[in-house]
């Protein structure tokens, strides 16, 4: 008769488990973009302008090729990956981001834990009471025992099935999250080191500036002293000379912070010594530049995957919401002794057991169960709109780095024209000067505008290389071509 209560149950509860109730999450549609130009309005070009110099290389754009794991090794530049591993290694940022990931591994294993098995318990007792039997004269006794209970939840409708695949969708989020960690840390050393490597040359431009500056007015107080020059003409030079001296200062100070902000990236201290520094011409600007289809675009960026996981985890949540509406089945039976006497604890006579199902049907309850559910519905109709706008902004993201490829491709060449003409034009006017051809003012011009030609050119440079290290980053970064993924075993074992 046990046995085949024991069947009985397995076979109704294997047959009740078939079912399955809430949607079931399928990963969502590629975007439907326009093939010719998936990204910007009109179709861009194969490549950028090109200009002279080691950071006006043209670069070309090619589709459908593939992001290496380590793409910031396109810079080719030593002293950068070694900053960066070191980043890796030490940055708490990435350190918080892995923790995240393994407290949710763990918390899905022990949501499974508990879910998926029978909870088995045993149960040891010694107790000493007061009470009678029939119609005897109530009396005291001892009473000992001992028993293995097992308590089991079928999932009938599929409610702890769910549960485990909203579980699962928040380790995927986590997982997502630490990527997109990952991928800022990488990315904002590759940005600093480029912006240090524009304000030092900057910084250099200006001392250099200065320094003719200094000579022009030592020349020109010379020439004041001998009723050469007017007095306004010295007046001028000095000013001009304050007003570049007053630049410095900033630029230092900008130097310092972004300095700093490198060795936090790096995990250290801004006191501790070691960090490179960075120059424009120790970068090499990478000439070939991938471009991600639009249906790889959104399995490739982090943000985009962590937001399909939310959504992922919201469909859950609504068969959790859809069982809890129908009948919950529990299992339970357990076997021991009991006994008056701790001598005949174990004998035969003392063997007890039981087996016993418990059916909860929700009959009434106010409407909650129904509103929760509807609850759920409307969190998915969220999670879903959220995920849609996050694929909205990473498509205007790849757009906005590309226009700006193009138009910083040809602001550098059209700078490095400006920069030249301004050189040869000064050094006319300095001819010119010295032999009485051209006035102060004149040269003052030309001293002024070949400054900030000369400065403007290093930031044109910069922006090609910041460009270029946002359009890495805009495209996911290379992940998914790591060999130390997180989580592949457990994705393995989930599966």
């Amino acid at each position: 008769m046990k046995r085949r209560a024991w069947a009985v149950t397995a076979l109704l509860a294997g047959f009740l488990g078939a079912c399955t109730l809430g949607p079931n999450f399928r990963e969502p549609d590629a975007p439907r973009v326009p093939a010719a130009n998936p990204y910007t309005p009109e179709p861009m070009a194969a490549q950028t302008a090109s200009a002279p110099g080691p950071g006006g290389a043209a670069q070309r754009f090619v589709p459908g090729d593939d992001i290496p794991a380590q793409w910031w090794s396109l810079f080719h530049s030593e002293p950068l990956d070694r900053l960066i591993r070191s980043a890796l290694c030490n940055s708490p940022t990435l350190a918080s981001a892995q923790a995240a990931l393994r407290q949710a591994q763990e918390s899905y294993r022990a949501e499974a834990g508990s879910l998926l098995f029978p909870a088995v318990s045993g149960l040891g007792s010694a107790t000493r009471e007061r009470g009678s039997f029939g119609t005897s004269e109530p009396s005291v006794f001892n009473l000992y025992n001992a028993s293995v209970n097992v308590s089991y939840n079928v999932d009938a409708f599929g409610a702890t099935r769910r549960d485990l695949e909203a579980v699962w969708a928040t380790v995927d989020y986590q997982r997502f999250q630490l990527e997109a960690a990952y991928l800022a840390l990488t990315a904002n050393v590759v940005t600093s080191a480029i912006q240090e490597a524009s304000l030092r040359a900057q910084l250099q431009t200006t001392s250099e500036v200065l320094a003719l500056q200094e000579k022009s007015l030592a020349v020109i107080e010379k020439q004041a002293a001998l009723g050469a020059v007017a007095r306004p003409a010295v007046l001028a030079q000095r000013t001009q000379v304050a007003q570049t001296r007053a630049t410095l200062p900033a630029l230092e100070k900008a130097l310092a912070q972004t300095h700093h902000q490198l060795a936090v990236y790096a995990g250290r201290f801004p006191s501790e010594p070691g960090l490179p520094e960075f120059q424009l011409e120790s970068l090499q600007l990478p000439q070939e530049l991938p471009l991600s289809l639009p249906s790889s675009l959104v399995r490739q960026r982090p943000d985009i995957r962590a937001n399909e996981a939310l959504w992922h985890e919201a469909s859950a949540r609504i068969g959790v919401a859809t069982a809890s509406l129908f009948p919950q089945l529990n299992l339970s039976g357990s076997l021991g002794f009991q006994a008056f006497e701790i001598g005949n604890l174990l004998s035969s006579s003392a063997r007890i057991w039981s087996i016993g199902a418990a059916l909860s049907i929700p009959i009434f309850n106010g409407g909650a169960l129904q509103a929760r559910r509807r609850g759920a519905i409307a969190a998915y109709e969220q999670a879903g709109e959220q995920y849609r706008a996050t694929v909205l902004a990473a498509f205007q993201n790849v757009a906005d780095v590309l226009r700006a490829l193009d138009t910083d491709a040809a602001a550098l060449r059209a700078q490095a024209d400006a920069e030249a003409a301004a050189r040869e034009s000064l050094e006319l006017v300095s001819r010119q000067y010295e032999v009485g051809a051209s006035s102060y003012l004149a040269l003052l011009d030309a001293q002024r505008t070949h400054q900030q030609s000369r400065l403007s050119l290093v930031q044109a440079e910069a922006a090609r290389y910041a460009d270029t290290a946002a359009l890495f980053q805009a495209l996911g970064g290379g992940w998914w071509n790591r060999a130390d993924l997180d989580g592949k075993a457990d994705r393995a074992a989930q599966n």
